[in-house]
Protein backbone atom coordinates (compact mmCIF):
# COMPACT_ATOMS: atom_id res chain seq x y z
CA UNK A 1 0.00 0.00 0.00
CA UNK A 2 2.73 2.60 0.84
CA UNK A 3 4.86 1.72 -2.12
CA UNK A 4 1.50 2.35 -4.40
CA UNK A 5 0.98 5.65 -2.34
CA UNK A 6 4.54 6.89 -2.85
CA UNK A 7 4.26 5.97 -6.65
CA UNK A 8 1.18 8.35 -6.95
CA UNK A 9 2.85 11.22 -5.18
CA UNK A 10 5.87 10.44 -7.73
CA UNK A 11 3.78 10.31 -10.64
CA UNK A 12 2.13 13.64 -9.18
CA UNK A 13 5.66 15.64 -8.75
CA UNK A 14 6.22 14.05 -12.26
CA UNK A 15 3.53 16.49 -13.25
CA UNK A 16 4.25 19.73 -11.12
CA UNK A 17 7.74 19.43 -12.84
CA UNK A 18 6.72 21.38 -16.29
CA UNK A 19 4.07 23.46 -14.25
CA UNK A 20 6.99 24.59 -12.16
CA UNK A 21 9.70 25.14 -14.88
CA UNK A 22 7.03 27.10 -17.17
CA UNK A 23 6.68 29.37 -13.45
CA UNK A 24 10.24 29.50 -13.09
CA UNK A 25 11.06 30.39 -16.82
CA UNK A 26 8.11 33.29 -16.64
CA UNK A 27 9.38 34.48 -13.56
CA UNK A 28 12.63 34.99 -15.31
CA UNK A 29 11.42 36.28 -18.53
CA UNK A 30 9.48 38.90 -16.13
CA UNK A 31 12.58 39.13 -14.09
CA UNK A 32 14.04 39.87 -18.19
CA UNK A 33 11.63 42.19 -19.07
CA UNK A 34 11.44 44.22 -15.87
CA UNK A 35 15.48 44.76 -16.12
CA UNK A 36 15.43 45.47 -19.79
CA UNK A 37 12.74 48.92 -19.13
CA UNK A 38 15.50 50.14 -16.06
CA UNK A 39 17.68 49.54 -19.19
CA UNK A 40 16.26 51.32 -21.88
CA UNK A 41 15.17 53.95 -19.51
CA UNK A 42 18.50 55.16 -18.23
CA UNK A 43 19.69 54.34 -21.92
CA UNK A 44 16.72 57.57 -22.34
CA UNK A 45 18.24 59.79 -19.72
CA UNK A 46 22.09 58.75 -21.45
CA UNK A 47 20.73 59.39 -24.71
CA UNK A 48 19.37 63.17 -23.32
CA UNK A 49 21.99 64.12 -21.02
CA UNK A 50 24.54 62.97 -23.67
CA UNK A 51 22.53 65.98 -26.20
CA UNK A 52 22.39 68.17 -23.31
CA UNK A 53 26.46 67.54 -23.30
CA UNK A 54 27.01 68.39 -27.05
CA UNK A 55 24.96 71.58 -26.32
CA UNK A 56 26.42 72.64 -23.82
CA UNK A 57 30.12 72.11 -24.68
CA UNK A 58 28.94 74.08 -28.34
CA UNK A 59 27.45 76.69 -26.39
CA UNK A 60 31.41 76.95 -24.74
CA UNK A 61 32.96 76.32 -27.74
CA UNK A 62 30.91 79.49 -29.40
CA UNK A 63 31.62 82.01 -26.16
CA UNK A 64 35.18 80.94 -26.30
CA UNK A 65 35.39 81.61 -29.92
CA UNK A 66 33.48 85.36 -29.49
CA UNK A 67 35.88 85.74 -26.44
CA UNK A 68 38.89 85.26 -28.84
CA UNK A 69 37.29 87.53 -31.52
CA UNK A 70 37.36 90.07 -28.48
CA UNK A 71 40.72 89.68 -27.38
CA UNK A 72 41.41 90.23 -30.70
CA UNK A 73 40.03 93.29 -31.23
CA UNK A 74 41.71 94.24 -27.84
CA UNK A 75 44.76 93.67 -29.09
CA UNK A 76 44.41 95.64 -32.99
CA UNK A 77 43.08 98.55 -31.08
CA UNK A 78 46.27 98.65 -28.71
CA UNK A 79 48.33 98.36 -31.70
CA UNK A 80 46.71 101.26 -33.33
CA UNK A 81 46.62 103.34 -30.14
CA UNK A 82 50.73 102.78 -29.98
CA UNK A 83 50.83 103.96 -33.59
CA UNK A 84 48.77 106.81 -32.51
CA UNK A 85 51.09 107.52 -29.31
CA UNK A 86 54.27 107.41 -32.18
CA UNK A 87 52.37 110.08 -33.87
CA UNK A 88 51.57 112.63 -31.37
CA UNK A 89 55.40 112.15 -30.12
CA UNK A 90 56.30 112.89 -33.62
CA UNK A 91 53.56 115.81 -33.54
CA UNK A 92 54.98 117.42 -30.12
CA UNK A 93 58.52 117.49 -31.73
CA UNK A 94 57.60 119.30 -35.01
CA UNK A 95 55.79 121.56 -32.20
CA UNK A 96 58.18 122.12 -30.17
CA UNK A 97 61.21 122.95 -33.32
CA UNK A 98 58.84 125.07 -34.95
CA UNK A 99 58.82 126.95 -31.56
CA UNK A 100 61.75 127.57 -31.55
CA UNK A 101 62.43 129.02 -34.76
CA UNK A 102 59.10 131.35 -34.31
CA UNK A 103 60.50 132.38 -31.20
CA UNK A 104 63.52 133.22 -32.87
CA UNK A 105 62.27 135.20 -35.27
CA UNK A 106 60.07 136.71 -33.09
CA UNK A 107 63.30 137.79 -31.49
CA UNK A 108 64.91 139.26 -34.62
CA UNK A 109 61.43 140.51 -35.92
CA UNK A 110 61.25 142.36 -32.53
CA UNK A 111 64.82 144.25 -32.96
CA UNK A 112 63.91 145.06 -36.56
CA UNK A 113 60.20 146.72 -35.07
CA UNK A 114 62.17 148.52 -32.35
CA UNK A 115 65.04 150.20 -35.27
CA UNK A 116 61.90 150.72 -37.12
CA UNK A 117 60.06 152.69 -34.32
CA UNK A 118 63.28 154.55 -33.39
CA UNK A 119 63.06 155.84 -37.01
CA UNK A 120 59.47 156.71 -36.69
CA UNK A 121 59.21 158.21 -33.92
CA UNK A 122 62.38 160.48 -34.97
CA UNK A 123 60.40 160.94 -38.06
CA UNK A 124 57.61 162.49 -35.83
CA UNK A 125 59.52 164.27 -33.97
CA UNK A 126 61.83 166.05 -36.75
CA UNK A 127 59.41 165.26 -39.38
CA UNK A 128 61.45 165.17 -42.75
CA UNK A 129 63.67 167.74 -42.07
CA UNK A 130 66.26 165.24 -41.01
CA UNK A 131 65.84 163.56 -44.98
CA UNK A 132 65.96 167.46 -46.51
CA UNK A 133 69.03 168.19 -44.53
CA UNK A 134 70.89 165.06 -45.40
CA UNK A 135 69.97 165.87 -49.44
CA UNK A 136 70.17 169.77 -48.65
CA UNK A 137 73.61 168.96 -46.78
CA UNK A 138 74.94 167.80 -50.15
CA UNK A 139 77.70 169.82 -51.57
CA UNK A 140 77.43 168.80 -55.07
CA UNK A 141 74.59 167.43 -57.46
CA UNK A 142 76.41 164.25 -57.86
CA UNK A 143 76.86 163.75 -53.76
CA UNK A 144 73.18 164.83 -53.79
CA UNK A 145 71.85 161.61 -56.23
CA UNK A 146 73.92 159.68 -54.17
CA UNK A 147 72.45 160.36 -50.84
CA UNK A 148 69.21 160.41 -52.39
CA UNK A 149 69.96 156.71 -53.79
CA UNK A 150 71.28 155.84 -50.26
CA UNK A 151 67.83 157.09 -48.44
CA UNK A 152 65.70 155.35 -50.82
CA UNK A 153 67.83 152.10 -50.26
CA UNK A 154 67.41 152.81 -46.45
CA UNK A 155 63.98 152.85 -46.66
CA UNK A 156 63.13 149.74 -49.07
CA UNK A 157 65.34 147.74 -47.17
CA UNK A 158 63.25 148.92 -43.67
CA UNK A 159 60.11 148.10 -45.49
CA UNK A 160 61.65 144.65 -46.94
CA UNK A 161 62.84 143.34 -43.17
CA UNK A 162 59.31 144.03 -41.92
CA UNK A 163 57.68 142.47 -44.77
CA UNK A 164 59.55 139.59 -44.88
CA UNK A 165 59.47 139.16 -41.20
CA UNK A 166 55.65 139.70 -40.76
CA UNK A 167 55.62 136.74 -43.44
CA UNK A 168 58.01 134.46 -41.70
CA UNK A 169 55.85 135.23 -38.45
CA UNK A 170 52.74 134.74 -40.15
CA UNK A 171 53.75 131.38 -41.76
CA UNK A 172 55.34 130.03 -38.09
CA UNK A 173 51.66 130.91 -36.51
CA UNK A 174 49.94 128.79 -39.27
CA UNK A 175 52.56 125.79 -39.19
CA UNK A 176 51.98 126.29 -35.15
CA UNK A 177 48.34 126.20 -35.44
CA UNK A 178 47.91 123.41 -37.90
CA UNK A 179 50.55 121.29 -35.61
CA UNK A 180 48.44 122.61 -32.94
CA UNK A 181 45.24 121.06 -34.23
CA UNK A 182 46.82 118.09 -35.82
CA UNK A 183 47.65 117.29 -32.07
CA UNK A 184 43.77 118.00 -30.86
CA UNK A 185 43.11 115.39 -33.40
CA UNK A 186 45.14 112.48 -32.36
CA UNK A 187 44.33 113.25 -28.79
CA UNK A 188 40.83 112.92 -29.70
CA UNK A 189 41.43 109.67 -31.74
CA UNK A 190 43.39 108.80 -28.65
CA UNK A 191 40.31 109.05 -26.01
CA UNK A 192 37.80 107.71 -28.98
CA UNK A 193 40.23 104.02 -28.75
CA UNK A 194 40.42 104.23 -25.27
CA UNK A 195 36.95 104.67 -24.54
CA UNK A 196 36.65 101.97 -27.46
CA UNK A 197 39.32 99.68 -25.68
CA UNK A 198 37.60 99.84 -22.53
CA UNK A 199 34.51 99.02 -23.85
CA UNK A 200 36.05 96.12 -25.34
CA UNK A 201 37.63 95.00 -22.21
CA UNK A 202 34.79 95.22 -20.33
CA UNK A 203 32.59 92.82 -22.81
CA UNK A 204 35.92 90.25 -22.58
CA UNK A 205 35.32 90.25 -18.91
CA UNK A 206 31.93 89.59 -19.08
CA UNK A 207 32.38 86.79 -22.02
CA UNK A 208 34.98 85.52 -19.63
CA UNK A 209 32.43 85.11 -16.96
CA UNK A 210 30.17 83.72 -19.63
CA UNK A 211 32.84 80.86 -20.54
CA UNK A 212 33.21 80.39 -17.22
CA UNK A 213 29.89 79.49 -16.48
CA UNK A 214 29.52 77.49 -19.49
CA UNK A 215 32.48 75.58 -18.82
CA UNK A 216 30.84 74.47 -15.09
CA UNK A 217 27.69 74.01 -16.75
CA UNK A 218 29.10 71.55 -19.64
CA UNK A 219 31.49 69.98 -16.42
CA UNK A 220 28.09 69.33 -14.54
CA UNK A 221 26.31 67.33 -17.59
CA UNK A 222 29.33 65.68 -18.28
CA UNK A 223 29.43 64.37 -14.41
CA UNK A 224 25.78 63.48 -15.04
CA UNK A 225 26.42 61.60 -18.04
CA UNK A 226 29.16 59.91 -16.09
CA UNK A 227 27.45 58.59 -13.26
CA UNK A 228 24.10 57.58 -15.63
CA UNK A 229 26.87 56.04 -17.43
CA UNK A 230 27.93 54.00 -14.51
CA UNK A 231 24.70 52.98 -13.49
CA UNK A 232 23.92 51.99 -17.26
CA UNK A 233 26.94 49.95 -16.93
CA UNK A 234 25.31 48.34 -13.36
CA UNK A 235 22.16 47.45 -15.12
CA UNK A 236 23.86 46.10 -18.47
CA UNK A 237 25.65 43.86 -15.69
CA UNK A 238 22.14 43.35 -14.15
CA UNK A 239 20.20 41.97 -17.49
CA UNK A 240 24.00 40.13 -18.53
CA UNK A 241 23.24 38.29 -15.25
CA UNK A 242 19.62 37.60 -15.91
CA UNK A 243 20.59 36.11 -19.56
CA UNK A 244 23.61 34.13 -18.50
CA UNK A 245 21.09 32.89 -16.07
CA UNK A 246 18.34 31.90 -18.70
CA UNK A 247 21.08 30.13 -20.91
CA UNK A 248 21.95 28.11 -17.62
CA UNK A 249 18.35 26.94 -17.49
CA UNK A 250 18.58 26.00 -21.42
CA UNK A 251 21.96 24.42 -20.73
CA UNK A 252 19.93 22.19 -18.15
CA UNK A 253 17.15 21.20 -20.46
CA UNK A 254 19.36 20.17 -23.29
CA UNK A 255 21.37 18.19 -20.44
CA UNK A 256 17.78 16.36 -19.59
CA UNK A 257 17.37 16.13 -23.20
CA UNK A 258 21.03 14.16 -23.90
CA UNK A 259 21.05 12.16 -20.90
CA UNK A 260 17.35 10.85 -21.76
CA UNK A 261 18.96 10.21 -24.93
CA UNK A 262 22.02 8.87 -23.87
CA UNK A 263 24.25 11.66 -25.55
CA UNK A 264 27.46 12.93 -23.40
CA UNK A 265 27.63 16.51 -22.64
CA UNK A 266 29.86 18.59 -25.02
CA UNK A 267 33.04 20.41 -23.38
CA UNK A 268 32.71 23.64 -21.81
CA UNK A 269 33.03 26.21 -24.02
CA UNK A 270 36.42 28.64 -23.26
CA UNK A 271 37.93 31.78 -24.70
CA UNK A 272 40.04 29.20 -27.19
CA UNK A 273 37.21 26.94 -28.01
CA UNK A 274 37.03 27.37 -31.76
CA UNK A 275 33.35 28.04 -31.85
CA UNK A 276 32.49 28.19 -36.05
CA UNK A 277 29.91 30.93 -36.55
CA UNK A 278 28.22 31.96 -40.28
CA UNK A 279 28.54 35.56 -41.12
CA UNK A 280 24.68 37.45 -40.63
CA UNK A 281 24.99 39.79 -43.06
CA UNK A 282 27.62 40.70 -45.82
CA UNK A 283 28.68 44.09 -45.59
CA UNK A 284 32.09 45.96 -44.35
CA UNK A 285 32.93 46.29 -41.25
CA UNK A 286 32.91 49.72 -40.14
CA UNK A 287 34.03 49.73 -36.18
CA UNK A 288 35.95 46.84 -34.65
CA UNK A 289 35.66 44.99 -31.56
CA UNK A 290 37.28 46.90 -28.82
CA UNK A 291 37.86 50.57 -27.51
CA UNK A 292 37.33 53.52 -29.71
CA UNK A 293 35.85 56.63 -29.55
CA UNK A 294 32.09 57.22 -28.90
CA UNK A 295 30.17 58.32 -31.93
CA UNK A 296 27.95 60.08 -29.34
CA UNK A 297 30.33 62.15 -27.83
CA UNK A 298 32.04 61.59 -24.44
CA UNK A 299 34.79 59.57 -23.18
CA UNK A 300 35.55 56.68 -24.91
CA UNK A 301 34.28 53.33 -24.84
CA UNK A 302 34.39 49.34 -25.40
CA UNK A 303 32.64 48.25 -28.49
CA UNK A 304 31.18 44.95 -27.68
CA UNK A 305 31.25 44.19 -31.25
CA UNK A 306 31.27 44.11 -34.93
CA UNK A 307 29.31 47.06 -36.76
CA UNK A 308 28.90 45.68 -39.65
CA UNK A 309 27.40 48.29 -42.74
CA UNK A 310 24.37 46.89 -44.96
CA UNK A 311 20.98 49.08 -46.60
CA UNK A 312 18.08 49.03 -44.54
CA UNK A 313 16.39 46.28 -44.59
CA UNK A 314 18.72 43.98 -45.70
CA UNK A 315 18.15 40.19 -44.44
CA UNK A 316 20.16 39.23 -41.30
CA UNK A 317 20.58 35.58 -40.79
CA UNK A 318 21.56 33.74 -37.43
CA UNK A 319 25.06 33.00 -37.47
CA UNK A 320 24.85 29.32 -36.10
CA UNK A 321 21.69 27.24 -34.66
CA UNK A 322 20.08 27.61 -31.32
CA UNK A 323 17.31 29.18 -29.17
CA UNK A 324 15.95 32.65 -29.26
CA UNK A 325 16.43 34.34 -25.41
CA UNK A 326 15.94 37.76 -26.52
CA UNK A 327 13.84 39.57 -29.35
CA UNK A 328 12.69 43.09 -27.89
CA UNK A 329 14.17 46.49 -27.72
CA UNK A 330 17.07 46.17 -25.66
CA UNK A 331 18.46 50.15 -24.68
CA UNK A 332 20.80 51.63 -26.93
CA UNK A 333 20.91 48.60 -29.35
CA UNK A 334 17.49 49.20 -30.40
CA UNK A 335 15.47 46.07 -31.62
CA UNK A 336 17.65 43.22 -30.56
CA UNK A 337 18.08 39.03 -30.57
CA UNK A 338 20.06 37.39 -28.71
CA UNK A 339 20.69 33.05 -29.55
CA UNK A 340 22.00 30.85 -27.12
CA UNK A 341 23.51 28.54 -29.17
CA UNK A 342 24.71 25.90 -26.24
CA UNK A 343 28.01 25.56 -24.75
CA UNK A 344 28.42 28.95 -23.52
CA UNK A 345 27.89 30.16 -26.69
CA UNK A 346 25.28 33.26 -27.94
CA UNK A 347 25.22 35.83 -30.37
CA UNK A 348 23.21 39.26 -30.50
CA UNK A 349 21.99 41.53 -33.85
CA UNK A 350 21.56 44.60 -32.97
CA UNK A 351 19.65 48.05 -34.50
CA UNK A 352 17.60 46.05 -36.98
CA UNK A 353 14.54 47.44 -38.52
CA UNK A 354 12.38 44.40 -37.93
CA UNK A 355 12.25 41.03 -35.93
CA UNK A 356 11.45 37.74 -37.35
CA UNK A 357 11.75 35.67 -34.25
CA UNK A 358 10.51 35.52 -30.73
CA UNK A 359 11.68 34.21 -27.52
CA UNK A 360 11.93 30.81 -27.06
CA UNK A 361 11.92 29.74 -30.96
CA UNK A 362 14.59 27.40 -32.29
CA UNK A 363 16.49 28.64 -35.02
CA UNK A 364 18.63 27.02 -37.99
CA UNK A 365 21.75 28.46 -38.54
CA UNK A 366 20.86 30.88 -41.56
CA UNK A 367 17.66 31.03 -41.10
CA UNK A 368 16.28 35.00 -41.25
CA UNK A 369 15.76 36.34 -38.18
CA UNK A 370 15.37 39.94 -38.52
CA UNK A 371 16.75 42.94 -41.22
CA UNK A 372 18.94 45.55 -41.01
CA UNK A 373 18.70 49.39 -39.14
CA UNK A 374 19.03 51.71 -37.43
CA UNK A 375 17.35 52.04 -34.38
CA UNK A 376 18.50 52.68 -31.03
CA UNK A 377 21.78 54.81 -30.39
CA UNK A 378 23.28 54.73 -34.00
CA UNK A 379 24.70 56.59 -36.71
CA UNK A 380 23.27 54.61 -39.57
CA UNK A 381 21.62 51.63 -40.92
CA UNK A 382 24.74 48.45 -39.92
CA UNK A 383 24.10 45.45 -37.94
CA UNK A 384 25.91 45.28 -34.55
CA UNK A 385 27.18 42.32 -34.27
CA UNK A 386 28.17 40.30 -30.82
CA UNK A 387 29.46 36.45 -29.83
CA UNK A 388 29.61 35.79 -26.03
CA UNK A 389 31.03 32.74 -24.30
CA UNK A 390 29.72 32.47 -21.22
CA UNK A 391 28.13 35.68 -21.51
CA UNK A 392 31.21 37.63 -21.82
CA UNK A 393 31.55 39.07 -25.54
CA UNK A 394 34.53 38.30 -27.69
CA UNK A 395 35.92 39.54 -30.71
CA UNK A 396 33.86 38.08 -33.42
CA UNK A 397 35.99 38.84 -36.28
CA UNK A 398 37.97 35.49 -35.61
CA UNK A 399 35.20 33.29 -34.71
CA UNK A 400 33.06 34.03 -38.38
CA UNK A 401 33.87 32.26 -41.69
CA UNK A 402 32.35 31.74 -45.20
Amino acid sequence: MMSMRRFIVFILMLALVPAFTQARTSSLQQRIEAERQKSQALQARLHQKRGELNAAASHENDLQSQLDQTNAAIRDVNARIGGLDAQAESTRRKIAWNTVQLNAAQKSLALHDDALKRRLVDIYENGDMSYAAVLLSAHSFTEFVERWEDLRLLIDANETAVRARKTAAAKVNAVQSDLVRTQQELQAQELAQQRAQNQLASLASERRNLVAVADAQRRDVAQQVAQIEDLSQQEEANLEGLIREREQELEQEREAERRARGISAPETATESSPGTFAWPVSGTITSPFGWRSNPFGGSPEFHQGLDIAAPTGTTVTATASGTVILAQWYGGYGNYILIDHGGGFSSGYGHLSAIYVSVGQKVQKGQAIGAVGSTGQSTGPHLHFEIRINGKPVDPAARLHG
